[in-house]
């Protein structure tokens, strides 16, 4: 059968996708997908899942047809083995269908309603929710990432086969890493051992999980991976008698004791945890001594417990190295016993036991049991107040919302996907997983948002504690809540979950709404002027821009705007945006102060390649005024002075007004200087922040990234109260400066930041 022609794959609205089969002449096809090629060769003979999957890979084939990777091989070999591992992993004919097409939208013309036209709605939403945002413009890679994960985890709570199907790919991508630049490895690594690595930990998909970490390790550290890997071949033939030795005597124990076992497998750890192991214990390789583990499979839960009984009886155990994960499994539901004990040529060994379906868990996680299975659709698969074992994943679309930094976004999202849990009780004796560092007060937050608003008190283990108290594994935990008691502000010192830590701030945000409406409004109109202002509020314009930034009134926007979740920038450009749409119309005074560009000061010529950077003062002393400390970009006007020679003011400065008029000088900047070299000018700002632990260090960072120096600091704290930063920074223009007050305005610990004017100031 010949393959559809390769001109179709140009066209923007495809036909239909073809019944019969492709066989290929240019990529070798793996066994299965051979098979179910040649067992359909018409519509007639076709069951429903397979025709699926034919049909998916006739349509993908066709139009990645003279589509190459790096490597060189055709396009279609990526989408061939993404399909091969999720059926390895017992997906469905949809989720195989999918790992076929899950580049159609990004490389081809093909849109997501021509997939569901073809492949029904369950496959498209599968394509849509692994498809980048490639058509939509960001400002930094780090904004661009964090939208594609906040839609990721969206398309997850939908169907949660999204995020197998984007692990299946990326596994694959990192198979074949080796054809990208060096750059472009070390970013895409960093992602993976950042995010999906342990994504796959938390759907318990273990085969996943470990082989996408070492080949993450294999391009983050090459020296110590190349290290890691030679040493582990040449003590294989030692570490592999030592394990026979063991298994032999267990085999004839157990047997003895008649336990009955399906294996007893010895297996070497993986390199990164072997890596991990050596960092975390400041050791050398040859000091690991446990870098094998072995695995005991049993026929039931008890035979665990009694297999566990004889290890201990035939070895020592070493004293802290016992958990119990089948009484109390683990988040993505991983049961099994571990225990290391000394072996007998006296180094320590790892030995994990669990059962058949325990180990199915263990190594497909939710593939073992997928839920739209027992109920043979895909609505099953969305994610409910019932799926205790998506508990991380509801609590990541709480909070991800909240966080309009992308970059503290994705730092959350970082740290709330490794798993370092700690296991506390209520005092019905539910279990709750938590953070490793978490305390009561994550705890409360926990267990409800108005259990943590109204939070008096905790006792752990039946005595009072102090909040910021680690829990341990085991505590039982008690929260006493008062009507009277309301979050404090110091509790963001020390809670470590992202939904506690973003629950206080939406408190806080509540309860100064009416403060922040009114720095919102006084924004707005310090920028496009008071003419006409109130009506402009109440405008269509206004309502769209509102709309457009997701809020459901004008007073929502303002309340963003004055606490730092909205840029004066933003608002204005969008503002800008809907004015237009609605033309032709009057445009206010108001308005068009927002659409104009900055105004300019009346100058004399300016002199091209001239040392000073004012115009119309060439030649003459001058000094720029302390009291507003214009930069360039903003309207100036020179003043003479009776000993200092000229001082330079902005436009508007309440110290100009005074002045009489005969000793006023039209001055403007001069866009060259000297000789090409860029001045910086002094200007003082201050922030009002929620106090936590870092807040200036974040701020310090944000500027650094603008290649700002900072001359001088000053913190403000009162206990309870928001934390004020006066700072002295160094600015080249008022491009520069706003581009940096907008970056820190969208911290979602500042609360203001503002300008100052006079006042607090370094003498020259």
């Amino acid at each position: 059968m010949n393959p559809i022609p390769t001109s179709q794959t140009q066209e923007v609205a495809p036909v239909a996708a073809s019944p019969e089969t492709v066989l290929p002449t240019d990529i070798v096809l793996p066994d299965w997908l051979n098979r179910c090629l040649l067992s359909h060769h018409s519509p007639e003979d076709q069951d429903n899942d397979s025709a699926l999957i034919c049909r998916a890979f006739n349509f993908a084939y066709s139009l990645h047809e003279g589509q190459y990777r790096k490597s060189g091989e055709p396009y279609i070999a990526h989408p061939i083995a993404v399909s091969g591992l999720l059926r390895d992993l017992g997906g469905d004919s949809a989720m195989i269908a999918a790992g076929f097409l899950h580049d159609i939208v990004e490389d081809t013309h093909v849109t997501p309603e021509e997939i569901e036209s073809e492949f029904g709605e369950e496959v498209r939403q599968l394509v849509e929710g692994v498809t980048k945002l490639s058509s939509f413009n960001f400002s930094s890679k780090t904004e661009r990432q964090a939208e594609n994960f906040r839609r990721m985890f969206l398309a997850m709570a939908k169907d949660i086969r999204v995020i197998v199907v984007k692990l299946a790919d990326r596994l694959h991508n990192m198979r074949t890493l080796e054809h990208l630049k060096p750059a472009k490895q070390r970013r895409i690594a960093q992602e993976t051992m950042d995010i999906f690595a342990p994504l796959a930990n938390r759907l318990g998909i273990g085969r996943f999980k470990w082989e996408l970490e070492d080949l993450s390790f294999k391009y983050l550290e090459p020296e110590a991976y190349r290290s890691i890997q030679s040493l582990i071949s040449e003590r294989r033939s030692d570490r592999e008698d030592r394990i026979k030795q063991v298994v032999e005597i267990l085999r004839e124990k157990l047997r003895y004791l008649d336990i009955h076992v399906w294996e007893i497998k010895g297996r070497p750890k993986h390199l990164y945890g072997i890596y991990q192991k050596m960092q975390r214990q400041h050791k050398e390789f040859h000091e690991i001594f446990d870098i094998a583990a072995l695995r005991i499979i049993t026929e039931t839960k008890d035979g665990c417990y009694r297999a566990l009984a004889v290890i201990h009886d035939e070895f020592k155990p070493i004293p802290g190295r016992f958990k119990d994960y089948i009484g109390l499994p683990k988040p993505n539901h991983y049961q099994s016993l571990h225990t290391t004990v000394m072996g007998p040529t006296g180094r320590p060994l790892e030995v994990q036991i669990r059962t058949l379906e325990m180990h199915h868990i263990a190594e497909y996680g939710i593939a073992a049991h997928w839920k739209y299975k027992e109920s043979g659709g895909s609505k099953s698969t969305k994610i409910t107040s019932e799926d205790e074992k998506f508990s991380w994943l509801r609590q990541l679309l709480e909070w991800q919302n909240d966080l309009k930094d992308a970059q503290e976004y994705v730092d959350n999202l970082k740290n709330n996907l490794f798993e370092d849990d700690v296991y506390v009780f209520t005092p019905q004796g539910d279990v709750i997983a938590l953070s490793g560092g978490a305390t009561p007060v994550d705890f409360a937050y926990r267990i409800h948002t108005e259990v943590g608003n109204h939070m008096k008190g905790a006792r752990v283990n039946g005595r009072w504690s102090v909040l910021d108290t680690p829990l341990q594994n085991g505590d039982i935990v008690e929260i006493i809540t008062s009507k009277n008691s309301r979050p404090s502000l110091d509790w963001l010192n020390f809670v470590v979950t992202p939904s506690a830590r973003n629950r206080i701030r939406q408190w806080y945000k509540r309860s100064h709404r009416d403060e922040n409406v009114a720095r919102g409004r006084e924004l707005l109109e310090k920028e496009l002027g008071k003419n006409g202002f109130e009506a402009l509020l109440k405008s269509d314009p206004m309502r769209m821009v509102a709309e457009r930034c997701n809020y459901q009134s004008v007073d929502d926007l303002l309340a963003a705007l004055g606490y730092g979740e909205l840029t004066l920038n933003l608002v204005v450009n969008r503002l800008r945006d809907a004015v237009k749409k609605q033309q032709p119309i009057e445009t206010d005074h108001s308005l068009s102060s927002a659409t104009t560009t900055i105004e300019t000061s009346p100058s004399s010529p300016q002199t091209p390649g001239s040392n000073s950077p004012i115009t119309g003062i060439e030649g003459l002393v001058h000094q720029i005024a302390g009291c507003c400390s214009p930069i360039p970009g903003e309207p100036i006007i020179g003043v003479v002075t009776r000993s200092k020679g000229i001082s330079i003011h902005r436009q508007g400065c309440n110290n100009v007004e005074q002045v009489e008029g005969d000793r006023l000088i039209p001055v403007s900047w001069n866009p060259v200087q000297d000789n090409g070299r860029t001045q910086t000018y002094r200007v003082n700002i201050q922030v009002e922040v929620l106090d936590r632990v870092g807040i200036m260090r974040d701020i310090l960072a944000k500027l650094s990234d603008q290649n700002i120096n900072v001359c001088k600091a000053d913190v403000t704290t009162n206990p309870g109260k928001p934390a004020v930063i006066s700072l002295g920074i160094e600015i080249r223009d008022r491009v520069q400066l706003e581009n940096s007050c907008n970056r820190i305005r969208q911290m979602s610990d500042v609360l203001n930041l503002r300008r100052v004017q006079d006042g607090w100031r370094e003498d020259h």
